[in-house]
Parts: C-alpha cells; sequence; structure tokens
C-alpha cells in the first residue's frame, strides 16, 4: 500500500500543536509541522478563549502539512481533539451568538454549590450521567449561561462542543462526537444518547444537540481552505473529540485489563477502561467520572489536580526553567531533596485557580502548621510527591469499587517525562510505572484515523502494532 498522510490537530489548554503522520509497512511517523500556544483571557471578569486565534493557527498548521507532504502526496484525513467541556453555540449558519468561556471561569460556583447542597438531585444526576458535580461540568456552564441570557435560546440553534466546532468550520458539517459529549454531564450513562432528566435539570434545551457520532465518523472533505491538489480528497474524521479519550486509544495496554492508565498535563487523569460504567454511593463520593471510549464504552477515570500546580508556581519565581537543560537542572535539585514531611491535600479547592499558586499552596501550608518550602527545587519536590500521593488514592479507590487489581500504570502526557513525578506515582502507587516516549494525544487521534480509513482493524490491532515500536522507561517502586 501506498503511504497514507493523516494530520491531527490537537489543543491543548496550554498550547496546541498539528502533527502530520505517515502510516507505511504497519509504521507510524509522526512530524510536527506546527506549535503555538494557548491561554484563557480575562475580560469583565469573566475568562474567554480566544476561538478566532485558534482557528488561525490551526489553518496555519494545515498549510504547513500540506508543504511538508512529500511531492505528489495527498492528506487523507484529519481529525481535530481538544480538552474537555467547553463550547460553542451556534445558530442555523454556524455562526457564533455567544463568547466563548473558558472553564475555570468561577460563574458556575453558584450552581455547583446548589447542587452539591441538594442531595437527592446530586444522586439522581449522578445516576443519569454517570459525571461527578465539577465546577467546569459543561452542564453547570450552559445552566449558568440560559439563567444570566435567557434570550439565547432564541439566538443559538446549536451547541458545538470544541472540537464539534472546528470540524464544523473543516467541513461545515455540524455534529457531537462521543467523548467530548461524555465530559459534560448530560450524557445518558446507560446509552449514547443525551439524558433528558439532566437536559431538564440544567434547563439545557435539548434541541442544541444532535444524537452524538462515534469515533472513526466521516463528516465531510475539507472545505476551509483554497482548493488545492494535496486536499482534493482530505475527510475530516470525528476522532474522539476528548484528548484524554485519543491519550487512552494511545497507550499499549494489556489486554487483560490490569492497567491503569494516567494522562498527566495540567490535570492527571486516572483511569482504566471498562464494558460498563462504574456507578453508585462510593463511585459518587469519589467522584469518578463515567467518560466515554470512541466506541462507546467507557472510561471511568478521577481526575487529580495535575501540573497545573507547578505550573502555576513557577509564575513567582523569577528563576523558572526557559529550556529543557533548565528542567533537567530543576528536577536533579528537587531529587537531592528530602521528602517532604507533609504532603499537599490535592483536592483543597483552593488550588483550582488562585491569583497566586505559590500564596495558594503556602496558605494551605500555614493552616496545616507546616513550614513552606524555601525554594523552586523545595516546591517541585513538595508538588510531585503530593501527586504521586493523590495517584496512589485514586488507584485504591478503583481498586476498591471495581474488584479489579491493577499491575501496572501506563503514564503519557507532559509529565511522563518528569522522573521524579513517575518516581514519586511507582513509589507511592507501590507498582512500575511505565513512562511512554510517546505523543499520546497525537497518536490516539491519528490511530482512530487509520481506523476509519480502514487501514487498521481497530485500536487494539494498532496498539499491538505500534506498542513494540515505543521507547519506554520502567519505574519500579522503591523498596520500603
Amino acid at each position: 500500500m501506498k503511504p497514507l498522510h493523516l494530520a491531527a490537530i490537537d489543543l491543548g489548554a496550554t498550547s496546541g500543536r498539528v502533527i502530520l503522520g505517515t502510516w507505511k509497512n504497519s509504521r507510524l511517523t509522526l512530524k510536527e509541522v506546527h506549535r503555538f500556544p494557548n491561554s484563557f483571557q480575562s475580560l469583565g471578569g469573566h475568562d474567554y478563549w480566544n476561538i478566532a486565534g485558534l482557528w488561525s493557527e490551526i489553518l496555519t498548521g494545515l498549510r504547513a502539512a500540506v508543504a511538508a507532504l512529500p511531492k505528489g502526496a495527498t492528506l487523507a484525513s484529519v481529525g481535530v481533539d481538544t480538552w474537555g467541556v467547553d463550547y460553542a453555540l451556534v445558530n442555523d449558519t454556524g455562526r457564533l451568538v455567544y463568547p466563548v468561556h473558558a472553564y475555570r471561569d468561577d460563574r458556575t460556583q453558584a450552581g455547583l454549590k446548589r447542587l452539591a447542597n441538594t442531595r437527592a438531585a446530586l444522586k439522581r444526576i449522578y445516576a443519569a450521567t454517570g459525571i461527578p458535580n465539577v465546577f467546569y461540568n459543561a452542564s453547570l456552564q450552559l445552566e449558568e449561561t440560559v439563567a444570566t441570557h435567557p434570550a439565547i435560546t432564541d439566538l443559538a440553534t446549536r451547541c458545538l462542543f470544541l472540537p464539534d466546532y472546528f470540524n464544523f468550520l473543516l467541513s461545515g458539517k455540524m455534529a457531537n462526537e462521543l467523548t467530548i459529549a461524555s465530559t459534560t454531564q448530560l450524557l445518558d450513562v446507560h446509552s449514547t444518547d443525551w439524558s433528558r432528566a439532566a437536559l431538564d435539570h440544567f434547563r439545557v434545551p435539548a434541541q442544541w444537540f444532535s444524537k452524538p457520532v462515534l469515533a472513526g465518523t466521516k463528516l465531510g472533505k475539507v472545505r476551509a481552505l483554497p482548493p488545492h491538489p494535496a486536499l482534493a480528497t482530505t475527510q475530516v474524521i470525528a476522532v474522539p473529540g476528548h484528548d484524554t479519550a485519543c491519550a487512552y486509544d494511545a497507550m499499549p495496554a494489556s489486554p487483560d485489563g490490569t492497567d491503569l492508565f494516567l494522562s498527566s498535563g495540567t490535570w492527571s487523569l486516572v483511569g482504566f477502561e471498562s464494558d460498563t460504567p462504574l456507578t453508585g454511593t462510593d463511585a459518587l463520593a469519589a467522584r469518578v467520572a463515567n467518560e466515554r471510549i470512541g466506541d462507546g464504552r467507557y472510561r471511568p477515570l478521577t481526575n487529580v489536580i495535575g501540573l497545573w500546580l507547578l505550573e502555576g508556581t513557577l509564575k513567582d519565581f523569577a528563576s523558572r526553567p526557559k529550556s529543557d537543560a533548565d528542567w533537567a537542572k530543576l528536577i536533579t535539585a528537587a531529587e537531592k531533596l528530602p521528602a517532604p514531611a507533609a504532603l499537599l491535600d490535592v483536592t483543597d479547592a483552593a488550588l483550582t485557580n488562585p491569583k497566586s499558586m505559590k500564596a495558594a499552596i503556602d496558605a494551605q501550608l500555614k493552616k496545616r502548621r507546616i513550614p513552606a518550602p524555601k525554594n523552586l527545587a523545595g516546591y517541585t519536590r513538595l508538588i510531585c510527591d503530593s501527586l504521586g500521593r493523590g495517584h496512589a488514592d485514586a488507584k485504591a479507590a478503583f481498586e476498591r469499587m471495581s474488584g479489579r487489581t491493577f499491575k501496572r500504570i501506563l503514564m503519557v502526557g507532559g509529565g511522563s517525562k518528569n522522573r521524579l513525578l513517575c518516581q514519586a506515582t511507582a513509589d507511592a502507587c507501590g507498582v512500575p510505572v511505565i513512562s511512554f516516549a510517546l505523543e499520546g494525544t497525537a497518536v490516539g487521534n491519528l490511530a482512530n484515523q487509520l481506523v476509519s480509513l480502514r487501514a487498521v482493524r481497530s485500536i487494539a490491532a494498532f496498539r499491538a502494532l505500534f506498542g513494540p515500536t515505543l521507547k519506554q522507561t520502567i519505574y519500579k517502586p522503591a523498596k520500603k
């Protein structure tokens, strides 16, 4: 077969990139053709994404992908994945009718507290959706939008989550994809359609949504760029829209289900794959989110606040690392320090989006009469060890509720490059951590395109082919 060339548009909350993937002789090679920063911006006390700026970067990346193709080659397909929950409200023509809020905006706090304090409703919504009550849920965001701007129900005719919206801009087709829909607290946990009970509770118009499509659905040909021979047959494919779902698909998991997945970045997303959801009183108490795999199955997971703690803390230090060499020096310095006498409570809501992360950490420590670290290396050690304990707590909870025993932790994402964090996780969890040199979200994005194009039979088949080619580092737990 001729080589297949594919583009993965992979948008994260702090950066985005466009990756050109080439599939040849059952091997996938990657080339990053465009990378750009991303951040939300505040205006009038609220936080928003620069959607037009992101779209401009996507087009720049696609042009770069085309330019990087071998002479005479074509781009077979393109897929988009992003972070979860955020959305665009559009009219019939797809025109934005409301600004795109960022999920860290605190506008949902009133609704969050109201649902938390209404135990019967909380249980009912969790039973219906399998998603816990968290400040960033699209359900709470949409509830606030409708409550504060009731005329929006006349202006908007569709709600497209961010990968859905960019898919529309690329292809002209509006569709809600399943994995991104499952992040919203609006999808029925027992089907692949929306929960009418949840939509009614949050007063979100049901007509804003269409039944979600499964990953691999072809949406049409690229229409966003001027005609080009390399784009003449390029398909826009609805890959798993949620970046975590893509990251999971990329990991060469054991078929026996004994691997725990950890996608480590701004958030630490800990979970596993299952044919059934993990619900009930214990799951609700543990805040288990039953997000979905692209094929409709489940990814029970929990969010542990991740390297957002370190990213925020760095802002208060002039000596923060600016290169890979600087990072290596910082991690080495942190490793040489003794283990902290006490760890952070990583579930503390004060760490969610403080004006100063260092000040928020210091305040928690002061309240507990624990001395603050003396320098950046000290904060780095404290944060990595605390996250390791958070990962271990999640593992223990999943084992208790599911009856499984997890023998390994498969780790991808930016945090997988941090050997201090990997070792802290292995030590706290008591099992090996396997860190993959893997662009997880982009690889999962591309893998789903290959399955859709019938170049690979299934995600399981892709893992079997791709896994042996990966460079991996094994962190064994320290003997106690």
